[in-house]
């Protein structure tokens, strides 16, 4: 490899120091800064610093990578810890930073990995960093409920490779930015090489789906209705710190009530994650109020807690739920639950050592699988509380058989940080990757309604209190990732490990030297 590249990997410190720079440019490619072409660059810089190092070091610069990204675009999590989680400043700093470098083992443990496969071979290991980056996203998505959060593809909402989200996911996505990293840095080496004629099939091997992307942007995988359904979502703005007082309960309904008084006629009107903040079996007079006031084909959905028995769990117990009210029907449990937000890990252990350990509402329990969309004056709609819109997997299968997805979400534990709008942004990938209309509710933004394409339509202003109005349309049809889900992506991944191996690649014609 050149040796300007074994000379940015000679010094520990410059090496970590690049790499913790190459992390936090991808920060830079989500909202709200959305530079998605620093993705290719901080991959390039990647495998510029890693790809001639020694097998034993991967790990640490797999984890000074994920140091730099969960470091600048996770650390808004020290918010709801300090501020609403009634924990001291040093705590939540050791908290934040427990949290940060736990993530970044992910990116360690995908290096460690990468350099036991590749060994010394650098074009292997260049054949392998796309594949070793995806399983690495992957696993972090899946283990101990997973932090499926800045996953590179999510960047392009607005990028050239968004056409192809339809097809591949966010995870296909992903696999193509780093792909162009490893790409620019072959390119480079056979320059250095002078094999030209190589470099340039390279260069253009890799740039095809950039420029195949913008056109497939324009293919119709769904069918979208023409037939408008009028909406409307109440954005309450209710301050995070009275949200589970006893003695506001009532102030907060009525300001709900008081914003829907002129919409009541609205086809489809929406409410925000818990926004009736008692349990459905306390709340009969208001979900009653509620059907009395509602048109004859409006339908109200909202978040609001439910208890009791489960023949599931064989107990008593809350679910973080959405309902139907109105002209239509059905009710939600969330399945995908924050850990130590709604429950607690081992909380014979940790509840009562620190306030963040004891949350309101940390008692949660995880909702079935499998559950019936809502439906609303005829209208499938499958609803997602907050996190869940995070799992591209997850949400490509339950969507299918829904006409109209639907998110809440009360994004007030992370106040005015970047971490609402990351969230806007993987809601815009979702509605993406499966063609529908998706709308979001939230008490304090960003409530929105994003087409069929992940743009947005409609928005209102993040630390209101307002209500957004619009039009969604209704899709049918499936588009071609969520019919087979990332798996094509994994698979690619697996058999790239698989058969990248010294038996296929010796090790005379892999030294890269």
């Amino acid at each position: 490899m050149p040796a300007w590249s074994t000379t940015l990997s000679a010094s520990r410190w410059l090496s970590r120091s690049l790499l913790l720079i190459a992390g936090a440019l991808q920060t830079l490619t989500f909202s709200p800064f959305e530079l998605w072409w620093l993705g290719p660059l901080s991959a390039l810089l990647i495998v510029l610093v890693a790809v001639p190092l020694r097998p034993e070091r991967l790990f640490a610069a797999g984890w000074f990578t994920g140091l730099g990204l969960f470091g600048s675009g996770a650390s808004w999590v020290y918010i709801s810890i300090s501020q609403y989680g009634n924990t001291s400043i040093p705590v939540s700093v050791l908290l934040t930073v427990i949290f940060v470098a736990g993530l970044a083992l992910f990116h360690g443990l995908a290096f460690w990995f990468w350099g036991k496969l590749a060994k010394d071979s650098q074009i292997r290991r260049l054949l392998l960093f796309p594949a070793i980056w995806i399983l690495g996203d992957w696993l972090r998505g899946w283990l101990l409920t997973g932090f499926p959060w800045l996953y590179l593809g999510t960047a392009h909402t607005d990028g050239p490779l968004a056409g192809w989200a339809p097809l591949l996911g966010v995870h296909g996505l992903t696999f193509w930015v780093t792909v162009s990293g490893a790409a620019l840095y072959g390119a480079w080496w056979l320059i250095s090489q002078r094999r030209h004629t190589a470099a340039a099939l390279t260069l253009v091997v890799m740039a095809l789906p950039w420029l195949a992307g913008p056109s497939l942007n324009r293919v119709a995988w769904t069918n979208v209705s023409t037939e408008p359904t009028s909406f409307a979502a109440m954005q309450g703005n209710i301050p995070q710190q009275i949200k589970w007082d006893p003695e506001f309960l009532k102030d907060q309904i009525v300001t709900y009530l008081g914003m829907t008084e002129e919409h009541w006629d609205t086809d489809l009107i929406l409410w925000p994650e818990t926004a009736i903040p008692i349990p459905q079996d306390q709340a009969g007079k208001i979900i009653d109020h509620i059907d009395e006031r509602l048109g004859a084909d409006s339908t109200l959905i909202t978040g609001i807690p439910w208890y009791g028995f489960s023949d599931r769990i064989e107990d008593f117990t809350f679910h973080n739920s959405i309902m139907a009210v109105g002209s239509g029907d059905g009710m939600y449990h969330k399945q995908k639950l924050v850990p130590f937000g709604e429950y607690v890990p081992l909380q014979g252990v940790l509840r009562g050592l620190i306030g963040f350990f004891d949350l309101p509402m940390s008692d949660f329990s995880r909702g079935p699988e499998y559950q019936e969309p809502l439906v609303a004056n005829g209208i499938q709609i499958m609803p997602f509380i907050c996190y869940e819109v995070a799992y591209p997997d997850f949400v490509a299968f339950n969507s299918r058989g829904a006409e109209l997805l639907l998110t809440i979400s009360n994004d007030g534990w992370f106040g005015d940080s970047i971490g609402p709008l990351q969230h806007l942004q993987i809601a815009r990938m979702r509605a993406l990757e499966t063609g529908r209309y998706m709308v979001r509710g939230t008490n304090n933004g960003v409530t929105a309604i994003i087409d069929h394409r992940g743009r947005l339509t409609e928005t209102i202003p993040q630390f209101e209190r307002a209500t957004l109005r619009g039009h969604v349309y209704t899709a049918s049809g499936s588009t071609p990732y969520m019919q087979t889900g990332s798996w094509p992506v994994l698979t690619l991944a697996v058999i790239l490990v698989v058969f990248v191996r010294e038996r296929v690649i010796p090790p005379s014609s892999a030294s890269g030297s």
